[in-house]
């Protein structure tokens, strides 16, 4: 069975619509042809069983009679009237048979076996007639019946007449009638292959015109295809086609940001470390303030690679469908407690309130979000200020807001924070930690927003504020 859905999977359209149409019809057609010979023998014995009675009842007509019951004898002189209609055609032979009701001979042959039926209660003729199948001479034969009352001004009496013909006349006008009606279905499932050939080569136009477009297309074109001639049913295989390759161009311009990205913001620290080095070696300056220094720029190349990374990886993510329910709250309790010992290095005042909020996502997303929000609010909080980190939830969202006590930001910087290497200050960091939030919320159907928190007109502070979706229904 495996053997032969593989060989089905393996068929051309051409292949497998004639099958399937053809294949269906062929089953009909011996179906048919079955049927259709017992139609036509049934037909032809219909019409040949009149022919069978009407010489019967040719040969009871020329039957007389002389005395009546046991008594009565029977005189005859067959016609050659009552034959004539079988002597048209040599295939067939008949004879025929007349008996008291006894089975006493009368005329005819005796190697006929005598009836030993009953007449049908509602025969199709009015006459006292049977009509059954039997063997003479180890032929078979079709036998006629007439039980015919004989009278005349000497007697009266009953006569069973008995005529029966062979039957290769009747098979051979049934077969023939077969032969022609296959030889017509022969000929319609003939021009129904041709028909099917013919439509699937120009059904399938369209698709071999959509190939050869593919295949002379030059290495990374990814623009939409614009066959516009395409059949309704070929549109949604293009629409599908051109929504991967515009994945594909995404993750391709994703790549090659990437890598234009890195190459230039990576030269810088590398540039530096390098002049570091060379001026350790010339003993520029001493050991101890060379090592801090280079140390100092091996964790900024470090922390640039590591954001960079994790920059790509959200779109490596996005591609992914393999997500899972999460608890937010969890996450954000989790996150906080790791970044607990920057908090008390700078003498941090935290407080978190949070609620369950369920949704699905990639657990790292929503690690590396809780991440670097709370890590951007911790490097530009002043020592010894507030920390604020609430979890609440409506009917369809979760909020997750982190709450610093620095300085905010400003109306224009706002706009683009959340672009790539756009920092606070060129100090700061590498500029990627918001557009990390950013695109991880992109990918999760949410939004971020930075709103500074105002009171008596004096900035006091910087709300980021996240919003998600919640799971609606966990059953």
């Amino acid at each position: 069975m495996p053997e032969l859905k593989g060989a089905v999977r393996g068929l051309s359209l051409r292949r497998y619509l004639l099958l399937g149409i053809l294949l269906p019809i062929s089953l009909f057609m011996l179906l048919d042809a079955v049927t259709l010979y017992r139609q036509a023998l049934d037909a032809v014995n219909t019409a040949y069983d009149r022919t069978l009675l009407a010489s019967a009842k040719t040969i009871g007509e020329s039957l007389e009679v002389e005395g009546e019951g046991d008594q009565a004898r029977f005189r005859t002189t067959v016609p050659y009237s009552a034959l004539e209609a079988f002597e048209a055609d040599n295939r067939s032979r008949m004879v025929y048979r007349i008996s008291t009701p006894g089975g006493e001979l009368i005329d005819g042959t005796d190697d006929l076996p005598a009836w030993r039926g009953r007449i049908p209660d509602q025969g199709p003729y009015a006459a006292l007639v049977d009509f059954y199948d039997d063997h003479l001479h180890g032929d078979a034969v079709r036998v006629a019946v007439l039980l015919q009352p004989v009278a005349s001004r000497n007697g009266r009496g009953m006569a069973t007449i008995q005529v029966a013909e062979t039957l290769e006349l009747r098979h051979t006008l049934a077969r023939q009638i077969l032969i022609d009606t296959l030889w017509r279905q022969t000929l319609l499932a003939s021009v129904i292959a041709l028909v099917v050939m013919v439509v699937v080569q120009r059904a399938t136009r369209p698709v071999r015109r959509l190939s050869a477009l593919l295949r002379v297309r030059r290495e990374g074109d990814l623009t939409p295809l614009t066959a516009t001639d395409v059949p309704r049913e070929l549109r949604p295989l293009v629409d599908a086609t051109n929504q991967v390759m515009a994945r594909l161009n995404l993750l391709l311009d994703h790549q090659k940001r990437f890598v234009r990205d890195a190459s230039h913001q990576l030269r810088t620290p590398l540039a530096v470390l390098k002049v570091q080095v060379q001026s350790a070696l010339r003993g520029d300056i001493a050991p101890l303030p060379a090592l801090r220094e280079i140390n100092a720029t091996v964790e900024r190349a470090t922390q640039l690679a590591n954001q960079m990374l994790a920059l790509a990886k959200v779109e490596q993510l996005r591609q992914q469908a393999d997500t899972e329910i999460l608890d937010l709250a969890a996450i954000v309790r989790s996150v906080a407690l790791d970044l607990a010992p920057l908090m008390a290095e700078k003498d941090l005042d935290f407080e978190i309130q949070t609620m369950p909020a369920l949704m699905r996502a990639h657990q790292w997303m929503l690690r590396e979000l809780a991440r670097n929000l709370l890590h951007n609010a911790i490097k530009h909080s002043p020592r010894a200020s507030n920390l604020a980190v609430h979890v609440v939830t409506d009917r369809h969202h979760a909020a997750l807001t982190v709450a610093d006590g620095g300085p905010g930001i400003d109306t224009e910087l706002r706009a683009r924070l959340f672009q790539p290497f756009s920092a606070r200050n060129t100090h700061g960091g590498s500029g990627l930690g918001l557009a990390i939030c950013h695109e991880i919320t992109q990918a999760l159907g949410g939004s971020v927003t930075l709103d500074n928190r105002v009171v008596h007109g004096s900035v006091i502070g910087l709300d980021a504020t996240v919003r998600l979706p919640l799971v609606q229904n966990t059953a």
